[in-house]
């Protein structure tokens, strides 16, 4: 049963989607946004984003997200929480069949994003929740005056440890390399953040515990010999991966699962485009994702004009 036609549906409420939303509302857009949980997206779970233009004094990406979801909210988006399970495409139309019904529309933004990738080591699924976590701002308070494991090198990894560093007595940093990746600046930071530790050129090879996290087994990935660390929690930052379930047998992928799209952020079918981090593209931060939200409404604005 269709519960409602728009003209264009966007899937994620992320700032990519956000943003695609404040932009069609402007141009007046019958806009439908669905997003299965809390708007904001990755960007919400975020301690500081320091990096966004307007605010040099940084920003909690909570309250930046919000701040997005009311402007859309104001130029008239329909905001629904529903969990998109399949999107149709027959002729000119798209369906997106949700848990709370089907909603139609000729055009259709996937600004779905991406989710945390997995280590793959013996525990790690066993104790998420218990112990395991991808999301330090939301986790962290649990684990004061505890010591925790941060795994990984780039900017989110080291940035959220030194976030922890706020509540646990020792963070401990897993990398797999002498070098972190982070920019120079982050680094720095962290280097003078006396409750950071490093263990370089090692992974995680096991997480162990009784009901929850105790310990982690690292190993060193030269000598192949594990040391125990003795933790209460693992926070996991080794990339992403992106949620492009829906569009898999619809858009043109690349080889490592992203979306195709063009600088207009159309994608090989007619009517489709793909904005922020679910796409194929050299930078993931909030301000490209906004960016691409911005040209994705844009361009299909002019799609839906040129079918009337």
């Amino acid at each position: 049963m269709f519960l409602e036609d728009k003209e264009l549906i966007i899937v994620g409420g992320g700032p990519a989607g956000l943003a695609a939303g404040l932009y069609a509302g402007r141009a007046e857009l019958k806009t439908l946004l669905l997003e299965k949980g809390m708007a904001g997206g990755l960007a919400a779970t975020t301690d500081h984003i320091e990096n966004y233009p307007g605010f040099p004094a940084g920003i909690g990406g909570m309250e930046l997200t919000a701040q997005m979801e009311e402007q859309a909210r104001k130029f008239g988006v329909t905001m629904k929480n529903a969990q998109v399970e399949g999107l149709v495409h027959d002729g000119d139309v798209f369906t997106a069949r949700t848990d709370e019904g089907e909603f139609r529309a000729p055009a259709v933004i996937l600004a779905t994003g991406a989710s945390p990738s997995l280590l793959g080591v013996p525990g790690e699924k066993e104790f998420l929740g218990r112990g395991v976590s991808f999301c330090a701002t939301c986790d962290g308070a649990f684990f004061k005056d505890q010591v925790v494991v941060v795994v990984g090198g780039g900017d989110a990894a080291v940035e959220e440890a030194m976030f922890l560093t706020r509540f646990a007595s020792r963070v401990f940093i897993v990398h797999r390399r002498d070098q972190l990746r982070a920019t120079r600046v982050i680094q720095e930071r962290a280097f003078r953040n006396d409750r950071l530790e490093f263990v370089w050129f090692s992974v995680v090879d096991e997480i162990r515990g009784q009901g929850k996290v105790e310990e982690v087994v690292v190993k060193d990935v030269r000598s192949q010999a594990t040391r125990v660390l003795p933790a209460a929690g693992v926070f996991v930052y080794v990339g992403n991966r992106p949620n492009t379930g829906l569009v898999a047998d619809l858009a043109e992928l690349d080889e490592r699962g992203y979306v195709k799209t063009d600088e207009e952020m159309r994608t090989n079918v007619a009517g489709l485009f793909a904005a922020g981090d679910v796409r194929r593209k050299l930078v993931r931060q909030v301000v490209t994702a906004v960016a691409d939200g911005a040209v994705a409404a844009v361009a299909a604005g002019k799609y839906l004009a040129g079918k009337g």
